[in-house]
């Protein structure tokens, strides 16, 4: 199992845009993902670093294992 990472909350969209999820619209502190076909949408924080707790819960929404998410990094 690998480790997660401390990452940036921009740094987590990008590698979730590689998966095919789509920026869809910003809040002041928030950025919201949609993937068509998936009915849940992401909320990442534009933190300058994310829990883990929070990336862990985003990558589980996102339908992707740590392994996958790390590989997009």
């Amino acid at each position: 199992m690998a480790k997660l990472p401390v990452i940036s909350g921009l740094k987590a969209v990008k590698a979730f845009s590689k998966a095919g999820w789509v920026a869809s619209r910003q809040t002041k502190n928030h950025v919201i993902m949609e993937k068509v076909g998936h009915s849940t949408t992401l909320s990442v924080p534009k933190h300058k670093e994310l829990k883990r707790g929070t990336l862990r819960s985003l990558i589980k929404d996102a339908g992707l294992t740590v392994e996958e998410f790390v590989e997009l990094l």
